[in-house]
């Protein structure tokens, strides 16, 4: 039976706040082997862990981060307080250099960070890449960039990092670009794929799975990565737990 590793997509946020500290601490924890979160900018360029363009979903500020300044962000309370009420009052939002802090003391995790496209426009491939790549500095060797963009993609392998391209639609226009791109990973959503998956000098790495016979099911046709939102869940399947559990701590 082919067990496919698990990422654990933003953290664990089933039960916790998105691309928190508190949620990333808890895969790990759990025994995730891999994490992934996003990076957008702050006004003054500096990487914040966070998904959305704005603050309006996750946290209880508002307005595009990119039009706050690092100081400021680090008031805003990410905790989620829409989805998940108080009980993550006071949660952070993260700076990239607090979860680099964090993932140091674990190093058998493999990181996924994934540039989103709003800071890659405003700021520029070059800036967002740099910035990132100066946070990551300490865990650099076992860090992935991914993004949607096929541009930070190109660059990031370019300059010699691990990458993956992370795409939307199963057409033969996005395999002739993986072919172009080469990347390390390809990441997709599974409900996308038509067909077998393109063979290539990539590993594949699908979402959002969160049933544990899917990922086996997917990971029998070629998937060696699922990525889930329900690490926990996922990692009390007897195969999946054991086969997923890679991650140590200092």
């Amino acid at each position: 039976m082919n067990v496919p590793r698990l990422i654990a997509h933003r953290g664990y946020p089933q039960s916790y706040p998105e691309n928190t500290l508190p949620s990333l601490e808890a895969a790990l924890r759990l025994g995730a082997s891999s994490v992934e979160f996003d990076v957008q900018l702050s006004g003054d360029a500096v990487p914040m862990v966070i998904h959305d363009e704005t603050l309006d979903r996750t946290t209880d500020a508002h307005g595009p981060v990119a039009e706050w300044l690092s100081g400021a962000l680090a008031g805003v309370d990410a905790g989620e307080p829409a989805r998940l009420g108080a009980r993550f009052r006071a949660t952070a939002l993260p700076t990239l250099a607090a979860v680099v802090e964090l993932l140091s003391d674990w190093p058998g995790t493999t990181v996924f960070v994934e540039l989103k496209r709003a800071s890659l426009e405003r700021f520029g491939v070059s800036q967002v890449l740099g910035r990132v790549q100066a946070a990551l500095a300490p865990i650099a060797r076992r860090c992935v960039i991914i993004s949607f963009e096929a541009a930070a993609v190109a660059a990031a392998r370019a300059a010699g990092l691990s990458c993956g391209w992370v795409f939307e639609q199963w057409t033969d226009t996005s395999r002739r670009q993986a072919r172009a791109l080469a990347p390390d990973y390809l990441f997709t959503d599974y409900r996308c794929v038509a067909g077998t998956l393109w063979p290539g000098r990539w590993q594949w790495a699908l979402y959002d799975i969160v049933d544990p016979q899917l990922a086996l099911d997917w990971a029998g046709r070629g998937a060696g990565f699922i990525e889930t939102w329900a690490v926990g869940e996922m990692l009390e399947h007897p195969v999946l737990g054991r086969g997923a559990r890679y991650g140590s701590r200092l």
